[in-house]
């Protein structure tokens, strides 16, 4: 019987697939133990906060042990597969482990406390912030008393006294005294910043005293109840929690991965950033027009050409007629931050959610350029595959909502963005052209924008712009 070396065997772990992000679910397993791997082959498929992302392992080897069922949400940094690079047959399944090597593995799984030593850290993986752990759908809360003997038993190296009397509702554990600053991960930090919130405040009800982002929500609420409680109002009856739901007539989709995210982060950019939304009625039939001429155009051959190219276009023209538009807010510095590169985001519809992909240095590419890169990042986003990296770094965002045969919206902003433009259905209306009513096609546009650094002025002229250009294409070249 072949004897295997815990050297020969080779962990790969959660890398950090995107900036800043901490955790991410298993989606799918694309192997199973005993099977063999090649460097760059993908072994499987996990969902972050920003898209779904194929993971490739970077060495030949058997697959020993998948240490995470699909559907598990693990750290970054955290080993999700075994592999075994000698070379060898795959092992023989293990034995039961003795009792006392249970002990010891159960032990060494424990979280030990801050400062008793870091592992070392893999370029391009980063560090694990917190103990790995399987978010259950449903389960029981760990009562108050247990939790806090918990963490004073940390802190002071010796189980509590027993306690005086029963501590009231609501269960939630406080931070541990004396600490630094509270506990909260990248993300919810940036969430508590967006939403205006002191996280020394903030009550946390996560693992180990740290901070979750619906710690956070919970404060904005009790912050906006507040004002309220000082008024008489009658109590009403308390609502019991339902214990199960009908089935036959009711689905509970979990709220996670990009749906999760995007809901965060249109919360935060909704009760940050002042939005004023300004709409223009347009006849765009010269650049319907247009769309039919360029589709016969060689130098379009190939390409999609659809009236969001031209819409597109004639967003960038206005940007660089108005550069101000093209900011954002920094809070922290007080500064408004003026962009010299416009990155433009494409909302799209995925089956994971709404998400805005964009094109980098889309100021700087030809109209054929401009619906390659169109045309790519639609198909991507229709696959899921669109990269954390495509989502990041955006200036300014397009939302054709008249795909649906919708008239036009209120968009709300992308966070850290100044404004964002909703296209309506072009349909064909009534319309006074050259003095007489003639049927033109015409369609609704809607600019939101971030009052704090965009005036009514500025708006209005940048949507002014957008309508002159779609209202007589020539303007592509005399104004570019």
């Amino acid at each position: 019987m072949t004897t295997m070396t815990e050297a020969s065997v080779r962990e790969f772990k959660m890398p950090d697939v995107g900036e800043g992000l901490t955790e991410a679910e298993i989606l799918k397993w694309y192997v199973q133990p005993g099977d063999t791997v090649t460097d760059g082959q993908v072994v499987c498929e996990v969902e972050t906060a920003k898209a779904a992302v194929e993971l490739p392992i970077p060495y030949d080897g058997v697959v020993r042990e998948l240490h995470f069922p699909e559907g598990t949400t693990v750290d970054v940094g955290t080993s999700i597969i075994a592999v075994d690079v000698s070379g060898g047959a795959a092992p023989a399944p293990a034995a039961q482990p003795e009792p006392e090597a249970a002990e010891a593995a159960e032990a060494a799984a424990e979280p030990k406390p801050e400062g008793s030593g870091r592992q070392p850290v893999l370029v391009g993986y980063g560090v694990a912030t917190s103990s790995t752990r399987r978010r259950p759908r449903k389960g029981p809360e760990v009562p108050l008393q247990q939790a806090s003997s918990a963490i004073q038993t940390e802190l002071n190296g010796h189980a509590p006294a027993a306690p005086a009397a029963t501590v009231p509702a609501p269960a939630t554990v406080p931070a541990p005294a004396g600490a630094d600053r509270p506990l909260a991960k990248p993300p919810v930090r940036k969430l508590a910043k967006d939403l205006g919130v002191d996280l020394t405040t903030v009550v946390p009800t996560g693992p180990d005293g740290i901070i979750t982002r619906e710690d956070v929500h919970a404060a904005v609420a009790a912050a906006t109840a507040a004002p309220q409680a000082t008024e008489p109002a009658p109590t009403p009856a308390p609502a019991a929690a339902p214990a199960s739901y009908d089935t036959a007539r009711e689905t509970r989709v979990p709220v996670k991965g990009v749906r999760k995210a995007t809901a965060a982060a249109m919360v935060g950019s909704a009760f940050t950033a002042p939005h004023v939304t300004e709409f223009v009625t347009v006849d765009v039939t010269r650049t319907m027009k247009l769309v039919e001429e360029l589709k016969q155009d060689k130098e379009f051959a190939g390409l999609r050409v659809n009236p969001l190219l031209l819409i597109a276009k004639a967003l960038l023209v206005a940007i660089k007629r108005n550069p101000e538009i093209n900011a954002s807010w920094d809070e922290a510095a007080q500064e408004i931050v003026v962009k010299h590169y416009v990155n433009l985001g494409i909302a799209a519809a995925t089956p994971r959610g709404l998400i805005v992909p964009n094109i980098k240095d889309a100021h700087a590419k030809t109209l054929p350029q401009l619906a390659e890169s169109l045309g790519e990042l639609v198909a991507t986003a229709r696959e899921g595959r669109t990269s954390p990296a495509a989502m990041q770094g955006g200036t300014v965002t397009i939302t054709n909502v008249g795909v649906f045969g919708v008239d036009t919206g209120t968009p709300i902003l992308n966070p850290g963005e100044s404004a964002i433009l909703a296209v309506g259905a072009i349909k064909l209306q009534p319309w006074v052209h050259k003095g007489k009513v003639k049927p033109r096609q015409v369609t609704t546009l809607a600019l939101s924008f971030d009052h704090r650094l965009v005036d009514g002025e500025l708006g209005s002229k940048v949507l002014a712009d957008v309508a002159a250009v779609l209202e007589q294409p020539k303007r592509l070249i005399t104004w570019a």
